[in-house]
């Protein structure tokens, strides 16, 4: 059936909606909004003259297309930007999904714990953010403990501690644990703390004084003087990271710039007046696309799944009308976007505007670094094809918890989604040659079977031995076409006297430490050492806790949860006496001795 664009067209309403437009298997190639469906798709098909190229080549590809109806712009935004997420449509500007943003929480408990979390939001616990990395979250409370010395010790830790540990000797933490506090002082702690996250720094201080002149009144000067010193550090924690009284409190600031087809946007996180840092984006599918049109897909997808703030600061002349009325029906409360901000706001714009164009051009120049790397190599092996490489690496402590890793390379850069962990059992504990011969086959078959894509280039890590049982798994699996190559440590282990085994050379290859090749191969397979050796503490961590216990006999799973609660862990629990596992709910004295020789 040939499509007639005209006849769609005619047959489409004025109001608001979202177009798809699809190819003959019926795959989405783009997905759109539309306060006017019929003008909008009509657009695409009156003046293709004045279109991108990137849109004359995709309506050349379409075949069909759907439309549905909303009641608003505001609904169509919202399901414009769910159609994107699921059917990730080749020609939309796509925005990666990252973990969801962390979070500083403030626990229910009646001695309220500061933690790092991330995830749903239990009703129970106060949270503060979202932060936009890890490493803010972590500083916010290194500072907070700095400040007012709340706990961030485990649950399973505080329950069971009986003396300070060395975070209240360094004056990190009041020691509520052993009742170093009262729990009216350590309340007070916790609410200041909550003031401080919230922007309300006057207050938080106004109250610190007031009890520091309690305390003085009452002759207790070393009490006064702590506080002193809190009142001081909170100060200069404010002037470090204190925006502006003016400023709308909750705000985030949106800059995007393309440098040689290099779309980079920089967001920067502003809450309770606290600047918490930035972060860059890197949208796909961006060529052909203005900043505008990026800026609006990225608000769009973007605060999808992310808490709103109540003002959004962008430099766009188009309207946001229909932006602000899915931002606002998304947060229950008003949003403002500002565009072509002026002022203060300016500042903030100015330097989002100046991180997001070295983020840029810093990502051109990886990617020329990226290119030049890959292009030795392909020289060096002779195969202009490489683009894809895989690498493959064991990991085990004398044949305990062995883990195979195969990391991958394509695109030039590192496809961490398509990492994949092999746990190895069945083989004779420390038998490198069997792991290896293993993981190739778990890996491969499903590739030969059509799940995944096949490598240009796949690098083992280790010698003669490894390379041969590769070759013998590929012979099996009938992949004949794909480059192999061992990567020898060289001597001493030193960085840059890697050797390189192909099959059928007699002698193996030793590049240049300053090879660009060599660059690209170390890089590569530090990758899959560091990702196998994660794998493998991960899997030893979880044997060594639960296996350990288990083989006792008489030791249940309920058992198993009291003593590791009451020791805080396998290592306190390996260090208590009989007498201290004697004292657990439910572990008699034969018990416990029976549980200290099995450890012992």
């Amino acid at each position: 059936m040939v499509f007639d664009a005209q006849q769609i067209v005619a047959g489409l309403p004025h109001l608001p909606g979202v177009y798809r437009m699809l190819n003959a298997e019926g795959a989405a190639l783009y997905v759109g909004k539309a306060r006017d469906l019929k003008k909008r798709v009509a657009s695409y098909f009156q003046k293709q003259s004045g279109l991108s190229p990137r849109i004359q080549l995709m309506l050349g590809q379409v075949s069909s297309l759907e439309t549905t109806v909303t009641r608003s712009e505001a609904e169509a935004l919202l399901l414009e930007n769910n159609l994107i997420k699921s059917l990730s449509p080749r020609y939309n500007i796509l925005f990666r999904d990252d973990k969801s943003y962390p979070y500083l929480m403030l626990t229910g408990h009646a001695f309220p714990r500061l933690a790092f979390h991330r995830g749903s939001l239990a009703p129970q616990h106060r949270y503060f953010g979202p932060f936009p990395n890890a490493g803010a979250v972590r500083e916010s409370i290194q500072l907070l403990q700095k400040v007012f010395r709340i706990r961030t010790c485990a649950d399973s830790v505080f329950e069971n501690r009986t003396r300070p540990c060395l975070l209240h000797q360094i004056r990190r933490c009041t020691a509520p644990c052993v009742n170093l506090v009262s729990a009216e002082v350590y309340t007070e702690d916790v609410k200041n703390a909550e003031l401080f996250l919230r922007g309300k720094d006057d207050d938080a201080i106004e109250r610190l004084i007031t009890r520091m002149s309690a305390a003085a009144d009452r002759l207790h000067y070393e009490e006064a003087a702590t506080i002193r010193d809190q009142i001081g550090a909170l100060r200069s924690v404010r002037e470090k990271q204190f925006v502006t009284n003016h400023m709308a409190r909750d705000v985030d600031v949106i800059a995007c710039v393309i440098e040689k087809e290099i779309a980079c946007l920089n967001l920067v996180m502003i809450r309770g007046g606290h600047h918490l840092g930035g972060k860059n984006f890197f949208p796909k599918n961006a060529d052909g696309h203005d900043i505008h049109q990026i800026i609006e897909a990225f608000v769009s997808q973007h605060y999808l799944n992310c808490d709103v703030p109540l003002s959004i600061v962008v430099s766009m002349t188009h309207e946001t009308d229909g932006m602000e009325s899915m931002l606002s029906e998304r947060a229950g409360q008003r949003v403002q976007i500002v565009a072509n901000p002026a002022g203060e706001r300016r500042v903030w714009f100015d330097m989002a505007l100046k991180n997001a164009r070295m983020g840029a051009l810093q990502q051109l120049s990886l990617q020329v670094t990226q290119g030049a790397r890959l292009q030795a190599l392909q020289q060096v092996f002779n195969n202009e094809a490489i683009q894809r490489i895989e690498c493959f690496d064991i990991s085990h402590t004398m044949g305990e918890a062995t883990v195979a890793s195969c990391v991958v390379y394509d695109q030039s850069t590192m496809q961490k989604s398509e990492y994949r962990h092999f746990n190895i059992d069945g083989i004779k504990p420390g038998d490198d040659y069997a792991a290896m011969r293993e993981a190739l086959r778990r890996r491969y078959k499903r590739v030969v079977a059509g799940e995944g894509k096949l490598p240009d280039l796949v690098l083992i890590d280790g010698g003669k031995g490894q390379l041969a049982v590769a070759c013998e798994v590929f012979a099996e699996i009938g992949l004949g076409d794909v480059t192999l190559v061992g990567v020898a440590k060289g001597e001493g282990r030193k960085p840059g006297l890697e050797q390189l085994i192909i099959p059928d050379r007699p002698n193996p290859i030793q590049l240049e430490p300053e090879h660009q090749a060599l660059h690209l191969i170390q890089q590569i397979r530090d990758e899959a050492h560091r990702f196998a050796l994660h794998g493998h503490r991960a899997r030893r961590g979880k044997t060594r806790k639960s296996s350990t216990l288990e083989k006792i006999d008489g030791i249940g799973a309920k058992r198993r949860q009291r003593l590791l609660a009451r020791f805080g862990g396998l290592k306190g629990l390996t260090s208590a006496s009989v007498d201290d596992l004697a004292q657990v709910d439910g572990i008699s004295p034969a018990m416990a001795r029976r549980i200290y020789d099995e450890l012992h």
